[in-house]
This record gives structure tokens, sequence and C-alpha cells, in this order.
């Protein structure tokens, strides 16, 4: 048996960070370290609700579970079933949407020595059943970290479909050469799903991301510049619809009037679904992919355009293992950078109070390092903590670098100069 430090949930708000043993693996399991993983709010929603969320079990009070579900880390001990396709001291990344056997149960909300708060963990033999345990070679932790969200990303642009008059069989994935609007976009998952419209094999020809907030369209149009779309045949318009009399009009016009092709909202905001389904253009498909807490959470919809226009509507939530690989080529090869998400970093002693605050800590995508011990600390504080501790005045540095984002160097640092556990 050996001992682990994780962040443990005993029911509704109620996190723990405890130090506890991990049994020995059986011949059908993985034991692994856990070096990174990023806090999502689905995460939040997990801990809100308590044993009321589907993935919890009922249980969790006697039976506490391991959060996190955006890890990465090393393995460190193959039992006897596995030893042809893992290897100790390899990296790995993992698909946590399981549906093994048609239960919801899934790390990060479920396990009781699986999760991705924690030092190490075990890897039952589900995972690498499903094949949602990859080895991954590339450089780093944090890429794999957020390969999980941005698998979500891709999923949700996998799942948009469009029709053809005359048959019943749909076209998947987005319109080729069309025109999207990503509503809500310029938080964390916004971001990355900018980044791989104007990257992935199937681009638009013209993306508008709207917000209502000036600080955060500027960031990303810093991160993710018109000048950088337009290399890769993407026209992209960032557009504030705070004070515009009418957005929607607006946002049309900028099509000719012809509406948009594949329309995504990244905010659940009443008005902005009802904005997205004015926007849509004949066989147009809305993906709402922002998931609310409010089950009763409703907006009007125009069902003469669904019936004469042939616009659709979906969501989307997670995504599968081939999304999760092809986050991980694309990030390899340099084609998507999921480290515009980040912008906080933290080590484990910050996990609980990260969550359990998580709708009001602005920004985006909050990052644990679980080997260390430091409080969530925004990217743009470096340089003020940089003037009296050394440690942060180095990541300052590092940051600048690299356009004011997290970046392996700074990665490397932190885990080479941080206070260990």
């Amino acid at each position: 048996m050996m001992k682990t430090r994780g962040v443990r949930m005993y029911g509704k708000d109620d996190l723990r960070l405890e130090e506890f043993e991990l049994p020995e693996i059986k011949e059908d399991e993985i034991l692994v370290k856990i070096i990174s993983d990023s806090v999502c709010m689905s995460t939040y929603k997990a801990v809100d609700q308590g044993v009321k969320h589907k993935r919890v079990p009922p249980d969790v009070a006697e039976h506490p579970v391991i959060i996190g579900h955006e890890f990465a880390g090393e393995i460190v001990k193959v039992g006897a079933k596995w030893k042809g396709q893992f290897k100790e001291g390899s990296k790995f990344a993992q698909q946590p949407a399981l549906n093994y056997k048609g239960s919801p149960y899934s790390p990060g909300y479920s396990y009781r020595y699986f999760g991705g708060n924690a030092t190490y963990g075990i890897v039952p033999q589900e995972v690498m059943e499903l094949g949602c345990l990859l080895n991954y070679d590339g450089e780093g932790f944090f890429p794999v970290s957020l390969a999980e969200p941005m698998s979500c990303i891709i999923g949700g642009f996998h799942a948009n479909y469009h029709t053809k008059s005359g048959s019943y069989k749909h076209e998947m994935g987005i319109v080729e050469g069309g025109n999207m609007a990503i509503l809500g976009g310029a938080g964390p998952m916004g971001l990355g799903a900018i980044d791989y419209a104007i990257h992935c094999d199937r681009k638009p020809k013209f993306l508008v991301v709207t917000d209502v907030d000036d600080q955060r369209l500027e960031r990303a149009k810093s991160i993710i510049t018109p000048e950088e779309a337009s290399k890769n045949g993407v026209e992209l318009k960032y557009v504030n619809t705070k004070s515009i009399e009418d957005p929607v009009a607006y946002l049309l016009s900028l099509t000719d009037n012809k509406g948009y092709d594949d329309v995504y909202v990244y905010a659940p905001v009443e008005p902005l679904v009802e904005q997205a389904d004015k926007l849509l253009g004949h066989d147009g498909c809305l993906n709402f992919f922002a998931g609310p807490t409010d089950k009763a959470f409703c907006a009007k919809v125009n069902y003469y355009n669904v019936h004469y226009a042939a616009t659709h509507i979906i969501g989307s939530t997670g995504g599968n293992t081939d999304d999760l690989i092809e986050a991980l080529e694309m990030t390899s090869k340099g084609l998507i950078n999921p480290a515009v998400m980040i912008t906080h970093v933290g080590g484990m002693n910050s996990v609980i109070d990260t969550v359990l605050n998580l709708p009001n800590i602005p920004g985006g995508k909050k990052l644990i390092y679980n080997t260390i011990d430091m409080e969530l600390t925004a990217l743009e504080d470096f340089e003020e903590k940089g003037k009296t501790d050394e440690l942060f005045k180095a990541l300052a540095e590092i940051t600048k670098k690299h356009n004011g984002l997290w970046s392996l160097e700074a990665e490397e640092y932190l885990l080479a100069h941080g206070t260990k556990i």
C-alpha cells in the first residue's frame, strides 16, 4: 500500500484535502502519478449538487471520491493484464467520459481512488478496456490536461449537422467555407474554439466572436489575432454586442443578411440563445454548448424557421476518445495552443477554494499542479508578486516571452523550483 494526497468530496460543498492510503493495484489496474489537472466548471456543478448529481455515488459520505477529471501524469506501475500495452515511466492522457455498460460514473466524480486532484491514483480496468487511457509521448503535462476540454470543443464541431433537401442523410460537421458565430466566446472554452476553428481541416470562411466584456475581447484579439486567422483562410471579427442597439441586425449584416450556418452558444444565457436562433440562415445549426445548472432553463425558438428554413438545434457535452486523440495530435504538431485557455495557476493547497468559488473567479482555466503548494494566482499578477518572490519573478519573465501565456518553459520551471509537497 502507498499514501496519496488528494482532494476528496464527501457531499455537497464538502471537500477535504487529505492524505490517505491506496490499496495495492490488481492485475487489471494501473498506478499513476498525477502531475496536473485543470479545474472544470463541471466539477463545481458536481460539488454544488452532491448526491443529486448523476455521477456522484449515493454513498459518497462513507466512501468519498477524488475530484478532477482534466488531468495528466506518469504511469508508475502496470498490472499484469496491461503490461504489453502500457509502460512504467511513460506519460498518459485519459478520456473521462466512460459510459461503461451504461453507467454514468466517471473519473473525477465517482471513483474513490481515481481523480485528477491527487498525487497518485489507481486507474480502474474499465478505463483501459474502453480505450480511454492513452499513451502520450509529447512534451509537458498541461497540454494533456487541456486536451480534455479541447476534446469537448472538437466534439461540438463534429456534432453539428446539416441536411439536404430530399435526403434523410445528415452531413456531420460544420459547413466548410461557411459563416460561423461563437456567442459569449471570449471565455476560456471560446478561445479554444476560435483556435480550433481557424486551424482545423474544416474551416469556416467567416467567423464572428461576440462577448459583452471589452477586456475579455481585447485579450482574445491579442492572443488569436484576425491576422493569424486570415493566414489560415478565415475572416475573424470580434464584436462587443453590449452597446449595439440591435445586435441581431448588425451580426446578420456581416453576412449580407444570409445568416449563419453554424452558431455556438458558449454562455447559458436566455437572451443569448434567442439571439443565436435569430442568426441562423437556411439549414443553420445552433449548438447550445454551454451547460446550465437550472434544469428548467428555457428560451424561445422560432418554429416557423424550423419548419420552413430547416433550422435545427442541438446540444453537445464532452467529447469521445477520437476527439481527445485529435486534440493531442493538433497540440503536439503546434496547430493549436491550449495555453490560450489558462489564466490562473495554483498548487494542490488551492484546489478547494478554487472549486467552491469557481463561478466568482474571473478569467479562464485554472491549472493545478498536484505536487506543488502554491496559492491560485492569475498570470497577470505574476509580475507584481515577483517584486517580493523570486519564483513569481521568474515566472513573470517566462510568461512575457510567450505573449503572456502559460508555457512548457513555465511548467518546467514551476515543477523544478516550486514548493514541493
